[in-house]
This record gives structure tokens, sequence and C-alpha cells, in this order.
């Protein structure tokens, strides 16, 4: 196990401090992220709107593509599925 000098309890604790704040942060983000619904927005928007929720979320890849999907309307979900060559990726 490493050792870890901070110097002062003040240093200590404002590191802490840092390590919640960002760990809070990522739950905001991804809670945000859950909420997101395509609803009647245009899919620019949307996609707009999907970024930024995922930006400090953590999610990526697969995961971060079945979010998407979920989010989506149905409609378009549905004709993306039944597409000859479905997209792999949100960029697609």
């Amino acid at each position: 196990m490493g050792k870890v000098e901070f110097g002062s309890a003040g240093k200590f604790l404002l590191e802490l401090k840092k390590e919640f704040e960002r760990e809070d942060e990522e739950l905001v983000k991804i809670a945000e992220l859950k909420r997101i619904e395509q609803g009647r927005k245009m899919m620019e928007k949307f996609v707009q709107k999907f970024k930024r929720a995922a930006r400090g979320s953590r999610y990526e890849g697969r995961s971060l593509v079945e979010e998407f999907k979920r989010s989506m309307s149905g409609a378009i979900r549905r004709k993306l599925m039944e597409a000859k060559r479905p997209p792999i990726s949100n960029e697609q």
C-alpha cells in the first residue's frame, strides 16, 4: 500500500472535497442522461442535448449507444432497427 502525503490536514480535506465533487457531478450527469427523452424535439436539437448530458457522465461505447437508443423517439428507433444497415454508433 502506497503512502500519500498531503503536508497538512487542510490540503487533505481540499483533495477529499474535490474528489467527492467530481463524483457528485458525474452522478448528476448520469441522472440527467437517464431523464432525457427526445419527445417532439428535432433530432439535431435532441442530439445536442444528449451530448451535453453525456459529457462528464463516463458513459461510453455500448452503454452510451444503448442510452441514446432508449431516449430517442420510438418511431425513429423502430425505423433504425428495421434498416438494412442499422447504425452502430451515435455518430451514424
